[in-house]
């Protein structure tokens, strides 16, 4: 079976490692990778260097990314990707593509594999994330695909109302969770030498995306951000950038002021990689930001978790995390929280146990690819 990953940033490549390792070592499969948007742009590391590090060959890199940070810049972005995922997919011819998540790259990928009827395997459907336009890409990409991997029963059951039949849907867990269970991680020391920076025992992870739905003004809640970060001079931080969605671009000279000016406590990195960031979040004294990753994978950790303004609403959430409004005081307060309050060692993370890359080879082993795709009505079928 040829089955085409899709990967668009730094940030799903992480997720989809295990899945990727796991395709190539089985041979059922022929693997192919299409990296496109972020991972193609030096503004923000060229990330495509990493999969290539990581043994893995890109079978297409579509370049899509516009020097905008503007929502029309966002949408001539997308235009370009699906003229450019249209030549990749004639080219490859896969059995059935996999998707993972929310974002406009992997739309453009979703409408040009559903209108060339190729199967799609949609991976973290069914979430909530009310503050960005990812929760609406989310829900348009899960009608797009044929099979479905959720994180959680409750998403599984998400994705069933809104008219998937059941028998194509399959709580899988977290495909991040993976990592925590098989990844060799670095000790603090291995850290701080990887990233050539004298990192003391206590110190913050920092990653802020700019809130693409909700009204909450990026560059504001950013400055608010840093200048509660000054109440914490014992703290070292760590900085990674935003993604590329607009209001981005805003973000990122505002980080490597903030590191400037503080050199001897602030590092910024545009990406970690996987085994860093892992080993970053572990040894953390606090994962601060609105990411995802906070939300799913740092609990499984035991570090707590500030989570900012309202990108993240709706997700289901672990005790450790632990929800702030994007003002000054807000933050300071949770922060003060996270640092002081003990947590337990324990934290039951609702994402899963880290074998979700094991059950989703297995679905595609098991699926039959053509079938005609009908909408399941709850009501009819109860």
């Amino acid at each position: 079976m040829k089955v085409t990953v899709f990967t668009g940033t730094r940030a799903d490549y992480g997720l989809l490692y295990w899945l990727l390792h796991d395709l190539c070592e089985d041979p059922a499969f022929h693997l192919q990778v299409i990296a496109s948007g972020s991972h193609l742009s030096p503004e923000f590391g060229y990330t495509a260097k990493h999969i290539e590090q990581d043994g893995f060959k890109i079978d297409e890199k579509v370049e899509m990314l516009l020097s905008s940070d503007t929502a029309q810049g966002t949408v001539k972005s997308l235009g370009m990707g699906i003229i450019g995922y249209a030549d990749a997919l004639t080219r490859l011819q896969p059995d059935v593509v996999v998707i993972l998540g929310d974002r406009y790259e992997a739309l453009g990928i979703a409408q040009s594999a559903m209108l060339m009827r190729i199967p799609i395997l949609h991976i973290h459907g069914g979430e909530i994330t009310e503050g960005a336009y990812d929760d609406a890409i989310r829900h348009a990409i899960t009608k797009l695909s044929y099979l479905h991997a959720t994180a959680t029963e409750k998403y599984r059951q998400r994705v069933i109302q809104l008219g998937e039949t059941p028998e194509r849907v399959f709580n899988v867990g977290a495909l991040g969770l993976d990592h925590i269970a098989r990844t060799e991680l670095l000790d603090h020391k291995e850290l701080a030498e990887s990233l050539g920076f004298e990192l003391r025992k206590d110190f913050f992870v920092v990653t802020y995306h700019p809130v693409t739905l909700a009204d909450e003004p990026p560059v504001e809640t950013f400055r608010n951000l840093t200048q509660a970060l000054d109440n914490y001079p014992e703290f070292d931080v760590i900085f990674t950038y935003p993604n590329a969605d607009d209001g981005g671009r805003q973000i990122i000279p505002l980080i490597e002021q903030y590191a400037d000016a503080n050199e001897n406590r602030v590092i910024a990195i545009p990406s970690l990689g996987q085994q860093r960031y892992l080993s970053a979040i572990k040894h953390a004294s606090a994962v601060i930001g609105n990411s995802s990753s906070g939300i799913i994978e740092v609990p499984s950790f035991n570090t707590p978790t500030v989570n900012i303004g309202q990108r993240q609403l709706g997700r289901l959430a672990a005790e450790s995390v632990l929800h702030c409004e994007g003002s000054y005081d807000a933050i300071v307060n949770a922060i003060d929280r996270a640092v002081t309050a003990d947590i337990g060692e324990n934290i039951n993370n609702p994402y899963g146990q880290g074998n979700a890359s094991r059950k989703i080879i297995d679905i595609l082993k098991s699926a039959n690819l053509n079938r005609t795709k009908t909408f399941y009505d709850i009501g009819e079928n109860q």
